[in-house]
């Protein structure tokens, strides 16, 4: 069957349509997206604007209309943090669902690193044993580690590269105080997540998904996208440590022109390897791994085991 997965995230807003059977890898069809960072659109209050409100439900329409003309027989829909965040999410899906009849379902933090983390598991298989997976988004960092599909432990905490880019990072480049200031908030943050982690045991796989970390492999020389998705790519915190101060004292623009980076992620780039780089040295990780497959994969493959059991 042909799926169309809507995923209302912090930085884009994209519809991926696969074709998929219980049992079988999803096999994207065709993509619909746009840059929509609905943070940007937050007011005083912390509240999606009237604009902010009009771009999503008018990317909506299109996405849904997107799936019928190509087939599609089932939508799952879902928003992350810039939502369930914001001072009236609950309003916003209202709206979205009344003039679209689509329901966006609001997805938790948690439960965004679990469905993520499914996706990594079924991507390396049983034989690989104890996995930590980390994905860093526009508005929040998840980390899940577990042996099984659900994982043991799943944390979403408020670390996205957007997040602290807007909050903490001022000036472009940022200025030394800033970026000092940024380290510090981050490594606060990750102290009791990073020993809740460490509590349960060594892993055997450490991966990374998400834009921020594939970029950020790039950057230190990962393989291009071009080569496919069975290349292995790595990110090695040596060269991220190398990196993170680079990325300190470019400019947006500078960063732009690096391999891998997009002009819409370029100003976060030195915000997810803050976070990167905080995360490995606290978890005593040298390198990680980047997935190929995410949250929308991890989405779909939970509405196929759903259809196995029904």
């Amino acid at each position: 069957m042909r799926l169309g997965v809507l995923d209302i995230g912090s930085n884009t807003v994209h519809l991926l349509l696969v074709d998929a059977h219980p049992g079988a890898r999803p096999i994207p069809f065709g993509s619909f997206k746009r840059s929509l960072q609905l943070v940007a659109y937050l007011d005083g209050a912390g509240a999606i604007s009237e604009l902010g409100q009009r771009e999503l439900i008018d990317f909506v329409a299109e996405a849904a209309a997107f799936a019928r003309d190509n087939g599609s027989e089932d939508l799952l829909a879902f928003a992350t943090s810039a939502i369930r965040e914001s001072a009236n999410g609950d309003t916003v899906l209202d709206r979205v669902y009344a003039e679209t009849g689509i329901r966006l379902v609001e997805m938790s933090g948690p439960d965004e690193a679990a469905a993520t983390f499914l996706a990594v598991r079924r991507w390396y298989g049983w034989g690989s044993g104890t996995i930590l997976n980390l994905d860093i988004g526009g508005g929040s960092f998840e980390l899940a580690i577990g042996q099984d599909e659900h994982p043991e432990l799943a944390i979403s905490l408020p670390l996205g590269a957007g997040r602290l880019t807007r909050d903490l990072l001022d000036g472009d480049p940022p200025t030394a105080k800033s970026v000092k200031d940024a380290r510090r908030h981050i490594r606060d943050a990750l102290e009791k997540p990073v020993a809740d982690l460490r509590a349960i045991g060594e892993p055997t796989i450490v991966a990374a998904t998400s834009k921020s970390f594939r970029s950020l492999a790039r950057i230190t020389g990962a393989a291009p996208r071009a080569a496919g998705m069975y290349v292995l790519r790595e990110l090695r915190l040596h060269d991220l440590t190398l990196w993170s101060s680079r990325l300190s004292a470019m400019s947006a623009d500078d960063r732009a022109e690096l391999p891998g980076v997009s002009e819409l992620r370029a100003t976060q780039m030195l915000a997810a390897a803050l976070v990167a780089e905080a995360a490995m040295e606290g978890l005593g990780i040298e390198s990680v791994q980047i997935c190929p497959w995410a949250l929308r994969e991890g989405v779909i493959l939970r509405r196929f085991d759903q259809l196995q059991s029904a």
